[in-house]
Order: C-alpha cells, then structure tokens, then sequence
C-alpha cells in the first residue's frame, strides 16, 4: 500500500506515527512533500523559539526517525498538482508520485488583512520558524513593536516581541474585547488588565485602515483617524485553511475554506483524505493540535480497515498567555435563559472564575477561567463526562471546606473512557491499566501511552491516576523526582544525608543515571543547601542552581536584576536608608518598598551586582535571599514599643527569628510574621509560620498560604514562652526540609501530611516519633554555619568573576539591557 502525503507538519507526523504503529511491518510505502526546509516541528510550542529553544528543539522527530521507518520526505519541496484519474502527484521540484492513499495535511496560513501597506519592510507574519527568524533579526531595529490580532495567535505573538525584547508592545483588536471566541466580557477585561500590568497595550474596537510609511513601516492608522507610530508589525489575525490544491483536483470545499471530509476524512475522492486545519468536517474547521490527532488516528484506522468515525471534537482548551494562566471549556458563553452561573472574580490577585450549571443544578455545562485554572482538567472531565454536581457547586472552584481532602479522588471517580489526554485520545482507563502493568512514573507512562507528551495539560491528572491507582494496589507511592533519580525527595535526602554527598555530580554518580535535567538539578542543589548550608556558588554547583540562585538575585523583564537587602523586622536605621538612596542614584535603579518591609532595588545590570552588594555590605545589609527557596521575610506589626494594643515586643521577636532562620534554604519559599495581639496587623495567618501574641506568651500558627490560593495558618500550639516558641519552629522547619515534595509550599504540604495537623502537633509537640533533639540539633547546626553569601561573592575573586556579561569585558555592560519606564516609572538618575 502506498501512501503519498501532502504537508509535513504535527498532523502529518501524528498520520505517519498512528499508521505506522497499527500497519503490519513491511506493508506500507510513506511518501512525504513538505514545503518547509525542515522536518515536522512543534507549533504549539513555537513562542519558546525566543525563550532559548533551537529550530531543532521544537523537531517532533529528527530526520532519522524518517529514514528509520522507511518514509521517503522530500523537503522544501510543495506539491503542485495533484491527477485523481491517474493516482499522481507532481512537485515543484518536478518530482511525480503514484499513490493508493493520498492524504492532506497542508494545514493552514495566516489570514493576512487587505491593509493598504501590507507589504512594506518591518510588516511579518507569525506562523512559521523562518517568519520567526526574520522577526529575531529585524527585532533590534525596533523600539515599538504591535501586533494586529487578540486571539490566542495574536497574544502569543505579543509575547514573542517581548521575548525580543520590545517592551512597549501594543495589541490591536477589531472586536470589542480579547479572545472573543473563549471568553467572556469579564473575563477579557481581567485578562486585559493582568496583560496591561505586564506591561502590554491593548487597544480593542480598533479597525487598522492602513500601514504609513515610505518603504517601511513607521505608524499605523485606523478607520477612527487616530495613528499609532510603529517601526515593526507582526500581523497574527486568525488563519485560512489552505484548500487551493484540493480546488485544483476538483475536490469539493467549503464556500468559506476548507476541504470537504466525511466521519472518515474521506474528500469527494474516497481515495483522498485529508486531516487537521485544511479540513471541514460538518461545516466547522479545527484549529486546535488536539483535534488534528484526532484526525489522523481515524483516517490511519480507516485506510487499515477499521470504521472509527470522526464526529468532532471538544475545542476546550487551557493555555499560559504570558505567564497568565486563560482556560475555557464546554459551553463557556451559555445564555442566562437555559443555565445558572458562579462567578468568582478577585481584582486584587487577578483572578476570575465562571461555571454554568444546568438550570436543575445537576451538571456543569463549561466555563471560563482567568489567572487560576488549577481546577480546569477536573472541571472539562465533570463537564464531559456528565458528573452528577455536589451540592455545593462552587466546592469545584474554591474547594471542599471544612476538612483536607486528598488529592486525586476526584480523578480517580471518572469512568474508564473519561478522555484524560485529548491530545493523543488516552483515557483513563488506558492509563490505569498501564500502571497495573508495572508503568508506575511518568515517564512510564508517557513512553506507553504517549499522555501528557504534547501540550503537557494534562500532566497533573496522569500523575493523580498514577498515585490513585497504585494506592489502590496496596502499593507504597513513591514520588519519584524524575527520570535520573528513582528516589522521591525525601529518600533523596536521606540518602545525600548519610553519604555526606556535597556537589550533584556526586549524586548524580552515587543514586543517578543520565546527565540530569532542569527538574532534578535544582531539587538536588536544594537539598544539599538545605543540609549543608554550604556557599551554593561553590564546588561545581553554582550550573545546577536556579536561575535567580545561580546570580543571588531574580533576575527581571528587560535582563536587569533587582536587589532586595535584608531587613530584620522592617527596623532600619536613617544611616542605612541614605546608603539605599546612595546605591540607588549611584547605580541608577528604580526603587520600590515591598510588602514584607523591605526596599527593592530593580534595573541592575550584572557586572554591577558585586559592587552594590558591596556597598550595601560595607554599611551593615546583607542578602535578603528574595532569589531563593529560603526564608524570605519575617513581617512584624510595631508591638508594645508604640501599639497601645501589643502585648508583647514583636519587632524583637520577629528580628530575632528572621536572624535565626535567615539564608535556611527548603523545598519552597518560606514566609513569616509576628503580630503584637489579636489584631493581626502583621497577618501571621497567612504565612507559613506565624506568631501571635497572648497575654500568656505567643501563638503558633503553621500551613498558611497568601499565594494563589490563599489558605489560613493552623494553631499548632498556644501561650508558649519565646524559647520553646522557637524550638517548635525550629522542629516544624526541619521536618518540612525533609519531608516535603520539590517546590511544595508549607500549605500544599501539610494538606497532603498523612493526619494533617494532627499528625504534625503529636511529631513537633508531643515528640511521637523520638526525633525533636535530632531536629533542633540540625536546625541549630545550619544557624551556626551561616554566610551571606553576598559577602562571599564580594571577597571572592573567583566568584566575583562570575558575575559579568562578557568574559572578554569584564565590568562591560550588555547595551541591550535597557530602563523601560512603566506607568510614569523614573530611574534615580532621573530624579536628580
């Protein structure tokens, strides 16, 4: 059987992969013609060509994969004529092939507007990798970049040119709010104002009339009059099946675009199908890779014999839009008349939430998630599947109250052929039964089944299944950290622990296989700090750390970083006030006071950091690690030194506890304060740990959350002198630091703790398991070995070397780095 196939992209690659894996060996001949240069490549992912990934990062398979199953791919070469009578398709390159089966995948293009001027310098279209490297190169001509489209393409593409570096990156809309096909007139204007504070400019109701400008661009006007200047246009307004080859052979298409396909795929031509964004199935064109997969596995069953049916497809669909996290599923827009919606929406945090609930309250119809969309792979399976609601629905959103729940019984409560991977149709039946085969990690289950290897949404329920599924064996879950280390955290601890292993190359030989990843490297480097306490920059472990751990400070929008020096308790001297202001004129940083009562230096550039910390050093700051999984701040309110309310001194205790926990590095960022009474003015229950004041001593509270999903501290013990007070943190830190998952907040992690608080009060307490010296004694050995690792850098030649642009210029500063002003934002230098 011969097989010729028109287009090389993700549907094309899926057909060749589905047909491959059902066809007897030897029976198939593949034939490919691609217009693009390279094989078939990841267009979900392309926005991550600016963020580091190479051309053949994004490849789905490399040429050898071809070469290996015997497909012949004619690249850069497109197909011109296709002849039914004859069974042959001609090329470009003036080659001619006979075919049984003909499948089209040419997917589609970008619908470009018929704008006056579209075709000047500075104007490109996001689709392809080569658009993408003309707009890399001709991005550093550009000082105001817009893209024309507000859908999912056009966001992206405004990413894109902020990758590039064009910080003032405007958006234009024809419609009167952002993605109109998925969300909501709240929802857009909350998306809108989280992409605003990003530093982006929306502009919606706009109708581009023309493109001004000689040979290049250089402003656009629209159909109101108004001009906005431009030197770089990236038009992403939608797309347009590409269907002329199909018109040519006489195929029948729709009046709007697309190739006509029966449940089969078939064309007019049963001999001919065609599969993915140049296809119309039932009068509607799929723009999603989901469907697209859907599409080839049916046509490959067909082609083989089997009658699978193709009869559309869920277009719910969960993605980051510039790190804002935008999901709808279901019937998103259902009209107030049939249905009854919850709606949740915080400004504050940017978030908001919208189910629709039949109109008898039984079950979830769609919905529209903005800033939080945790819930959304439960929510599409309860829609879906037609789950019988609880009796308080909102429970979906903001979760059960009134006790911890477990993760991964809700996913575990779906029938088998629940579709948990739309991408490549696994269910959860597939999955469970692969688990009960002996696949019980990840990527087990990835390498058998293929979930969760596309867009990855679906990651979070695989690994419930997993966890679900092998508890259900009786089977001990173990968390493993990934596929170097077949150990959870926890086992990875101990094991470094009892080795005395210090740098992850040691680790790597001793419990590893493989080179490591970005999952596992920083885990590792997070328990040896955790353990050790050693200078993270030293003895080869300075490549495994974060990013932001890897300079000692977070690294900002633009490539500036921002220094945030420690300051115990919000208390600070004026000396130490006019050595900020001092580093700040000096160094030319916008300066900012943070909520957890400190001062924020931003705009540094790299090769500066050792020279501000210095400064900062000399007058008595040190690091206040805001780049690290390490004990942030300790918020105190004034207490009984000026509170006519306080009870006790909350500015000393809250000082004495950040110097005590300072540089402690953990799982996850920790966050504390000390309120001086009842009031809470330094809102303890909302942080990991926090303390309040009694007329008898001081509370503690353990497992609060301010983050994304705000969680009140629990009492862990009441009216406690300052001493023990401390030797309970001290037990609950480290117990944490050996027990807790990578990157698991104290919260997340108490939720999942075997007993809960109840369990913690008897082994921090009550000392259960034997092991509260063991604890303190720990704790009290990572205090002692102390070192602002600030200093350390500064007197450290070799480390100070570290920390400069370029090796050949040392002290140079990039020239791309550059201040970009934010709602009237000034630069010291600019208020002098």
């Amino acid at each position: 059987m011969k097989i010729v196939i028109i287009g090389n992209g993700m549907v094309s690659y899926k057909f060749c992969e589905k047909i491959i894996a059902k066809a007897p060996a030897g029976t198939l001949e593949i034939v490919i013609f691609g217009e693009e240069p390279r094989p078939a490549y990841d267009r979900v992912h392309l926005s991550e060509f600016f963020s580091g990934k190479t051309a053949d990062d994004l490849l789905m398979a490399p040429a050898s994969w071809y070469t290996d199953n015997h497909i012949r791919l004619h690249l850069g070469d497109p197909v011109q004529q296709i002849d039914r009578v004859h069974k042959t398709v001609h090329s470009y390159k003036d080659i001619t092939e006979t075919y049984d089966y003909l499948i089209i995948a040419t997917g589609s293009s970008a619908f470009v507007p018929p704008i006056p001027g579209v075709e000047k310098k500075g104007v490109f279209i996001y689709r392809t990798i080569e658009d993408l490297e003309l707009m890399r190169d001709y991005a550093p001509k550009a000082t105001r970049g817009v893209v024309i489209g507000g859908g999912l393409l056009g966001l992206e593409a405004a990413k894109a040119l902020l990758d590039l570096g064009l910080s003032d990156t405007h958006v234009i809309e024809f419609a009167p709010r952002l993605m109109p096909r998925q969300i909501d007139d709240n929802g857009s204007r909350m998306l809108q104002h989280k992409l605003e504070n990003l530093g982006l400019h929306i502009h919606t109701n706009k109708n581009t009339a023309a493109i001004l400008g000689e040979d290049t661009i250089s402003a656009l006007q629209f159909a109101d009059d108004s001009i906005l200047e431009a030197d770089m246009l990236v038009i992403s307004a939608g797309i347009k099946p590409r269907d002329e080859l199909a018109r040519l052979a006489g195929l029948e298409t729709g009046h709007r675009g697309g190739i006509l396909v029966n449940e089969q795929l078939q064309t007019t031509d049963p001999s001919i199908y065609a599969i993915g964004e140049c296809a119309l199935y039932n009068g509607m064109i799929y723009g999603l890779v989901a469907p697209g997969y859907e599409m080839a596995e049916v046509a490959a069953s067909h082609i083989l014999g089997d009658q699978k049916a193709f009869t559309g497809f869920d277009m719910s669909t969960k993605l980051k839009l510039i790190g804002v996290d935008v999901a709808s599923f279901g019937d998103p827009f259902a009209p107030a008349d049939t249905c009854r919606s919850i709606v949740f929406e915080d400004t504050m945090k940017g978030t908001y939430q919208r189910i629709n609930i039949s109109g008898d309250g039984k079950l979830l119809l769609g919905g529209i998630l903005i800033g939080d969309a945790d819930a959304y792979n439960m929510l599409l399976q309860t829609t879906k599947n037609k789950i019988i609601l609880p009796p308080n629905p909102e429970d979906l959103l903001i979760g059960p109250r009134g006790g911890n729940t477990e993760t991964g019984a809700g996913v575990m409560g779906l029938p088998d052929d629940a579709l948990i991977c739309s991408c490549e149709s696994v269910s959860k039946g597939a999955i469970c039964a692969a688990v009960e085969a002996g696949n019980e990690t990840l990527g087990d289950i990835k390498k058998c089944t293929k979930a969760g290897t596309c867009c990855g949404g679906c990651v979070p329920m695989v690994k419930d299944l997993i966890s679900g599924t092998m508890k259900a064996q009786g089977k001990y879950i173990r968390n493993v950290i990934c596929e170097h280390f077949t150990y959870s955290r926890q086992e990875l601890f101990d094991l470094i622990h009892i080795k005395e292993i210090r740098s992850f190359d040691d680790a790597l030989d001793h419990y590893g296989q493989g080179d490591g990843c970005e999952i596992c490297k920083p885990v590792v480097a997070s328990i040896m700090a955790s353990l050790w306490n050693d200078m993270i920059l030293e003895k080869g472990n300075d490549t495994v750390q974060d990013s932001n751990d890897r300079y000692l400070a977070n690294i900002q929008k633009g490539g500036t970083y921002s220094v945030v020096p420690r300051i115990p308790g919000g208390e600070i001297t004026p000396e130490k006030l006019l050595v900020i202001a001092q580093v700040g004129l000096k160094y030319n940083l916008y300066t900012k006071i943070t909520g957890g009562q400190r001062i924020d230096l931003f705009g540094a550039h790299l090769s500066d950091l050792p020279a501000i910390w210095e400064e900062l050093i000399n007058a008595g700051f040190e690091s206040g690690h805001a780049y690290g999984k390490a004990l942030r701040t300790v918020k105190s309110c004034v207490g009984s030194t000026w509170c006519r309310f306080g009870l006790h001194d909350s500015v000393s205790f809250a000082i004495r506890i950040e110097e005590r926990y300072r540089g402690l590095r953990a799982p996850h960022k920790i966050k504390s304060a000390v309120s001086g009474c009842i009031r809470e003015c330094a809102e303890a229950q909302s942080k990991d740990f926090g303390i309040i004041a009694t007329e008898k001593g001081w509370n503690l509270y353990v497992g609060g959350n301010g983050g994304s999903k705000p969680q009140h501290a629990i009492l862990l013990a009441a009216d406690l002198d300052s001493d023990t007070c401390i030797s309970y943190i001290d037990r609950f830190l480290m117990f944490y630091i050996k027990t807790a998952d990578p990157l698991t907040r104290t919260a997340t992690w108490l939720n999942k703790l075997d007993g809960g608080i109840t369990y913690l009060r008897n082994v921090v307490v009550n000392d259960s398991l034997g092991i509260a010296g063991q604890l303190e004694a720990e704790m009290q050995s990572l205090v002692d070995k102390y070192k602002c690792e600030w200093k350390e850098v500064v007197e450290n030649p070799e480390l100070r070397k570290r920390f400069n642009h370029f090796v050949n210029a040392p002290g140079a500063k990039d020239p791309t780095v550059k201040f970009n002003p934010l709602r009237e934002q000034k630069k010291a230098a600019e208020w002098k």
